[in-house]
């Protein structure tokens, strides 16, 4: 909160700006208490008020950063050591990978599935768009290297084909 008065309002009693003051601060901190602002600036009588509110980014976090139970055998963790293999494939884009075609139906692959050159492996939704991450060669899936509903980024390992 900022106030900046001029001369005209450094003519005011200090016990009633203060009590101004108050009730005008209290008004706008109910103002962005009722709505969606985060912040209000007004200037009245040459005296300027500002009233933010504070926003917690870590509030925002989705709870797939959660850290996953020890029982997700199927899914290698993924280092600077499976960004070098030579069966890895990466991720087109940042996005969110996902198995299955929908949310309770069978996985595209899992680890062992014999693929061809261009079968579809999983789906990265970006932007609202589902998008299919096909097989780049034929093989047979050793590992899958992100967890279903995982946010991936580009270029990050997804799945090692052998």
């Amino acid at each position: 909160m900022a106030r900046q008065p001029d001369n005209k309002s450094a003519d005011k009693s200090a016990a009633n700006l203060q009590s101004d003051d108050s009730a005008l601060i209290r008004e706008l901190a109910l103002l962005l208490d009722e709505t969606s602002l985060t912040e209000i600036e007004i200037e009245r009588a040459g005296l300027r008020v500002r009233v933010a509110r504070n926003i917690s980014v870590s509030a925002a976090m989705p709870a797939s950063f959660q850290p996953m139970p020890a029982g997700a055998a199927a899914v290698a963790p993924a280092g600077a050591d499976l960004a070098k293999h030579p069966g890895v494939v990466p991720s087109p884009m940042v996005g969110t990978a996902y198995w299955a075609p929908e949310p309770g139906a069978k996985p595209f692959i899992e680890v062992g599935t014999k693929v061809s050159a261009g079968q579809t492996l999983l789906i990265i939704e970006a932007m609202k768009t589902m998008n299919q991450i096909p097989s780049p060669r034929a093989g047979t899936v050793t590992q899958i290297l992100v967890e279903d509903g995982q946010p991936v980024e580009f270029g990050e390992p997804l799945v090692i084909i052998e």
